[in-house]
């Protein structure tokens, strides 16, 4: 029987991308098997010419990873419509983490001697990945101030090897936002691939792809797990040839697919994403309040304060401000350390979106591997706090937080 359209985000959550199980099981079972048969040598053919749907081995694909990719494309999809008024088609790739989809994005669009504009205020990985790996290989990362548009247009014009635009909105660990809607307009005007990290906002926040996005980007692993049990990351793009073609051909020969397990568990979590993200917004909003005032605290990053200076461009791009948020110490390095080691309940943690709320010191954990005067440009310093505020009972969070300032 065909389903009729879902109208909700919490149904497309549940139920988007499942299939009735043959032998009738209420979840799609664990396929723990790494390749699939075929009833004959024709069949085969038929499957590996792309001739027939069907699962040939499970580096390249699972019913376990389809569930998965087909709801997250439905998600960040959800309510949109292309040029033509249909609903829009996206296709997801899910890979065993998110650098692994990073690095399929990157490795399927750019080749020696081009190069990908970007902004301050990176994930460590990302921010390494354009440092390290990508060099070698004759690409280059152009850094500049996003949040000047006409700074960015400059870069562009002035260097036509630019070849990407990659960007990261809210960035980690400074919950500092770009305007999607006019860099990606100024993309399109170049002719450059957009690309969007979505981790932080989510889908149900946040959807790049209405302002014209090309690709979205996601560490599975944290707020669409939510429940911290598996590494994953996804990629989906609008270019339903492309990622038929030279991305999944990329993502295959890189090794870089998930696992059965790891995609069952993505697909239990995502079902309760709404839920989980009201609950995560109501607490960071509270948390944010009591940190703005707090006589040990020097800054707070929350974009729902009215005085953080992204507050309108984030307010304008997004449902909520969001589960995340970062605050200063004014004693630096030290208070930093002293307020991660006071800790009860809140957990000593990298990695984000989980249920608990996790806290880490980017200066001594995530970003310990940048250099000091590269942290401090992009405003990470020695007494920066980034929190990812979980689902408890907001006074708990709170009791904790105050008494480890103290």
């Amino acid at each position: 029987m065909k389903q009729a359209p879902l109208s909700g985000f919490s149904s497309v959550c549940v139920h988007a991308g499942h299939e009735q199980d043959p032998l009738y099981a209420h979840l799609t079972p664990i396929y723990a098997s790494s390749t699939f048969v075929y009833d004959s040598a024709e069949q085969g053919m038929r499957r590996f010419s792309g001739q027939e749907e069907g699962y040939i081995y499970t580096r390249w694909d699972s019913p376990n990873f389809r569930e998965a990719e087909e709801k997250i494309a439905a998600l960040e999809g959800f309510g949109l419509t292309d040029e033509s008024g249909r609903p829009l088609a996206l296709k997801a790739i899910l890979h065993a983490s998110g650098m692994g989809a990073l690095t399929t994005l990157f490795l399927a669009h750019l080749k020696s001697g081009d190069k990908v504009i970007s902004h301050y205020s990176l994930y460590g990985g990302s921010e390494e990945l354009f440092t390290k790996i990508l060099p070698p290989l004759g690409i280059e990362a152009v850094i500049v101030d996003m949040q000047n548009i006409d700074q960015t247009a400059a870069a562009i014009k002035a260097d036509p090897s630019i070849k990407m635009m990659y960007l990261e909105t809210p960035a980690n660990p400074t919950l500092k936002c770009v305007d999607l809607e006019a860099l990606i307009a100024l993309a399109r005007q170049h002719n450059l691939v957009t690309a969007v990290d979505n981790t932080f906002a989510t889908p149900y926040l946040q959807q790049p792809f209405a302002y014209g996005a090309d690709y979205v980007f996601h560490s599975t692993t944290k707020f669409l797990n939510g429940h911290g049990t598996a590494i994953g990351g996804v990629l989906v793009g609008k270019n339903l040839e492309m990622m038929k073609g030279q991305v999944d051909k990329v993502h295959r020969l890189l090794g870089n697919n998930s696992n059965p397990f790891d995609a069952f568990l993505l697909t239990q979590g995502i079902k309760t994403l709404e839920v989980r993200m009201e609950r995560h917004c109501h607490n960071a909003m509270e948390v944010a309040g009591f940190l703005d005032g707090h006589p040990a605290v020097a800054r707070v990053n929350y974009l729902g304060l009215a005085d953080h200076p992204d507050f309108s461009i984030a307010s304008r791009q997004m449902k909520h401000p969001g589960a995340m948020l970062s605050f200063e110490l004014k004693d630096g390095m030290k208070a930093g350390m002293r307020f991660i080691d006071r800790l009860q309940m809140c957990l000593r943690a990298v990695s984000l979106g989980t249920c608990d709320t996790l806290i880490c010191h980017p200066a001594s954990m995530t970003h310990y591997s940048i250099p000091k005067e590269v942290r401090e440009k992009y405003e990470i310093t020695d007494g920066l706090i980034r929190v990812s505020v979980g689902i408890e009972s907001v006074t708990d969070i709170l009791n904790d937080l105050e008494q480890a300032l103290q």
